[in-house]
């Protein structure tokens, strides 16, 4: 039998686990220094409310301007129904940068102008847009992303006097401040220094995501007229909730009025929307003479279809008005638009028929397939 050896005064090694691993060291946000008693208690609550509040996963809601975009721009024919016949010719020269132009020529309408041009130039970071009609009424827009979460947006329009109106001019600036969780908003509309004093019309708007599926926010609205005039001021409150294939939102005015919206995505290509606006007059005892308080609303219901190559709309609502419009692809350069209106109460109707021809050249194809294309702030 063989001896085994033994050997003695050797220490036996301990095993040591390789698989367990140490707590991540946040690199970002060092441990503070300890200075102050006050400022850390601040500091410490500070950074736990905002771990708290990343733990929660929540995401941008938007703006309030968009709270219902879903609904009115989406399903219903806001800014998209017109009367008579329209067509458009639009080339584009590049994708990156992007610049393009457009010609428009319509008749038998009473809003949109017989001719209009339009060019569009924007990088990733700059948009530039300017629309000169031939009634002389010119349009201009500039948008530039300062920062990834920083955006200006100004616009400005110039409408001469006609038998229409009397004309004017506007300017609009706009700042959209996009953080994690929330979105900070400030416009200003005509603002002045000339008669003596700050005039214009200010426009304020937060919006915050509470949980991953609900958003609440506020906008104040302060106008200030010239003349001498005393200022207004309005306060409305905002909500909107996001279900898997809904979104509910409403808006409340304190000077009494009432919005409600609510979208849902029936199937993969159908989409329908409700939009109630409620209006209560006469609840600032300022119109008394005339009888008190009176109720106002409008409610209407929308839908959106897909198909292949066409996309149909149609509308109704409480005031007799109906509505539908049919964009239609004949073919990739080529697409035409039936609009159609009547209102059962006025006892009117509308027609509108629009051509959209896309000339591109074969240098513009052979950009597609090596350069993205630009994403302009709009």
């Amino acid at each position: 039998m063989a001896a085994v050896p033994i050997t003695l005064g050797e220490k036996q090694p301990i095993p040591i686990d390789t698989t367990a691993t140490l707590p991540p060291l946040d690199v970002t946000r060092p441990p503070p220094q300890r200075t102050n008693a006050v400022l850390d208690t601040v500091l410490d609550t500070y950074h736990a409310f905002q771990d708290r509040r990343a733990a929660l996963g929540l995401s941008n809601p938007g703006t309030v301007d968009n709270i219902a975009a879903e609904v009115q721009r989406s399903v219903f024919l806001t800014n998209q129904t017109f009367s008579g016949l329209r067509a458009e010719l639009n080339k584009s020269f590049s994708i990156y940068p992007l610049f393009q132009i457009s010609h428009a020529f319509s008749a038998g309408s009473q809003l949109l102008s017989p001719y209009t041009f339009l060019a569009l130039y924007g990088t990733n970071n700059i948009l530039c847009q300017a629309q000169l009609d031939s009634d002389a009424s010119f349009s201009a827009r500039f948008n530039a992303r300062l920062h990834p979460r920083l955006t200006l947006k100004h616009s400005m329009q110039i409408q001469p006097p006609s038998g229409m109106g009397p004309g004017g001019a506007q300017v609009s600036l706009e700042q959209d401040y996009t953080g994690d969780d929330f979105t900070a908003s400030l416009k200003s509309i005509n603002p002045s220094l000339l008669e003596g004093g700050l005039t214009g019309m200010f426009i304020g708007s937060y919006l915050q995501a509470i949980t991953p599926r609900l958003s609440i926010g506020m906008e104040g609205v302060l106008q200030k007229p010239g003349g001498g005039m005393g200022p207004e001021a309005a306060i409305s409150y905002a909500a909107r909730y996001k279900g898997e294939d809904w979104i509910a939102s409403a808006q409340l005015l304190t000077q009494g009025g009432l919005q409600g919206s609510y979208w849902r995505k029936l199937t993969d290509k159908v989409e329908t929307g409700v939009d109630v606006n409620l209006q209560f007059t006469g609840l600032s005892g300022a119109n008394a003479m005339m009888g008190g308080a009176r109720k106002e609303g409008t409610a209407t219901l929308g839908a959106k279809y897909e198909f292949s190559r066409s996309i149909f709309r149609a509308q109704v609502d409480s005031q007799g008005k109906i509505g539908c419009l049919l964009d239609k692809v004949i073919a990739p350069p080529v697409r035409v638009t039936f609009a159609g209106e009547m209102d059962h109460v006025k006892n009117s109707a509308k027609l509108g028929l629009a051509v959209s021809i896309e000339a591109s050249g074969e240098d513009l194809m052979e950009q597609q397939d090596k350069i993205s294309p630009a994403s302009p702030p709009f």
